[in-house]
């Protein structure tokens, strides 16, 4: 691939590690960020006005564009990654649902090619380790405690592959599987639980360091038993994710759980399936049909399944909920680099990191993203 050509963008609200530059500039050489400043230069890209901030990195998508990660077809994840990354994703993991392990070997398989090639950062498997009782889109038929030999056979499909795991730390062998999963240099995520808090808490202290969609899929908060949700959201080695489409999350209620969990502990996600940017219909996540009707993904018994949420749309009601820009900037791509270890390469605005950049209008519409230097649009 021809390297990308050196230019400056510059006039804009640059959101840097350091804060909000006015006025800023960032020049870039090649695929990568060479230096940030403030003030005029001539000869740059006029950004006139508009925010520039990181791509977006989302750790939890199912699909998009038609397309969905849950099969064994190349083309429909590339259809959904160009989709996601036309709305500023410029660094994702590929999400499965439930099903057999053998076909999530077979599902593995087929998304390796795109981990090596770069196009995805990891496969993130959602299931089958969770509970039939907040089993949500997931066929509880399918779901099934995360044994050993089980945990093992999918870690060796995914040869490195694999970078987070979902599970329910009340199933039988929950915590030996998530020490399994950190000795593998998996993410063990606690998700799909109807777990008390303390089930909860074991599974923490072996590793755990993600709630898996707070809130959805999860036995619900309660003054005198917190549950899941109380010890993830109180702990301080837990990251939050949020679907923050307010169809799944309350603005209230994303309110208070980003600013209690922090900058630091807090990370957007989409759930989006495969309707995502594709309208609305009849469509799959896994082998059950969903209905999308106003752009609601449901079952047919009225259940969420999914979203068809995008990060741009996720930062923009982020900051309508009250969080500040650089608070989403953390929650859309700082905390889900760092999550995933490539804080040197992605998930700021910093020489020597990646130029994957968006730009966003002065109501935080997308306007244009920027990956490896290149415009996505050119």
């Amino acid at each position: 691939m021809n390297e990308s050509p050196s230019l400056t963008l510059a006039g804009g609200r640059v959101v840097t590690p350091d804060g909000v530059l006015d006025d800023g500039w960032v020049r870039v050489s090649g695929s990568t960020i060479e230096a940030v400043g403030t003030g005029a230069v001539a000869g740059a890209v006029d950004l006139g006005g508009r925010w520039l901030v990181p791509g977006f990195v989302d750790i939890h998508c199912h699909g998009g564009g038609g397309g969905s990660f849950t099969g064994t077809e190349v083309d429909q994840a590339l259809a959904a990654i160009d989709t996601h990354r036309a709305h500023g994703t410029t660094t994702m993991l590929a999400s499965l649902v439930s099903a057999p392990p053998a076909d999530l070997c077979k599902q593995i398989s087929a998304l390796g090619e795109l981990v090596t090639d770069g196009r995805i950062a990891g496969i993130h498997l959602e299931g089958p380790f969770l509970s039939a009782a907040r089993c949500g889109a997931h066929d509880p038929a399918i779901l099934r405690p995360p044994e050993t030999h089980a945990v093992q056979q999918l870690l060796d499909a995914g040869q490195g592959t694999i970078r987070m795991i979902t599970l329910a730390p009340e199933l039988d062998n929950s915590v030996n599987a998530v020490r399994r999963l950190v000795d593998h240099g998996v993410i063990a995520a606690v998700g799909h639980t109807d777990a008390v808090l303390e089930q909860v808490v074991p599974a923490v202290d072996a590793g755990a360091t993600v709630a898996t969609h707070l809130f959805n899929g999860m036995r619900p908060l309660h003054h005198r038993e917190p549950g899941p949700i109380g010890a993830l959201l109180d702990d301080e080695r837990v990251t939050v994710e949020l679907i923050c489409d307010l169809v799944h999350l309350h603005p209230g209620v994303v309110k208070l759980a980003a600013g209690h969990a922090g900058a630091g502990r807090t990370v957007l996600i989409t759930d989006a399936i495969s309707a995502t940017a594709a309208g609305d219909g009849v469509y799959e996540l896994g082998k059950l049909p969903v209905t999308v009707t106003d752009g609601e993904p449901r079952l047919a018994d009225g259940s969420l399944a999914g979203s068809t949420l995008t990060m741009d749309v996720a930062f923009r009601n982020l900051v309508a909920c009250g969080l500040p820009v650089t608070d989403a900037v953390a929650a859309a791509s700082a905390r889900p680099a760092a999550l995933l270890g490539l804080s040197d390469r992605i998930g700021a605005i910093r020489p020597g990191l990646a130029a994957d950049l968006v730009v966003l209008d002065d109501d935080l519409g997308l306007h244009r993203v920027m990956k490896d230097g290149r415009w996505v649009d050119a």
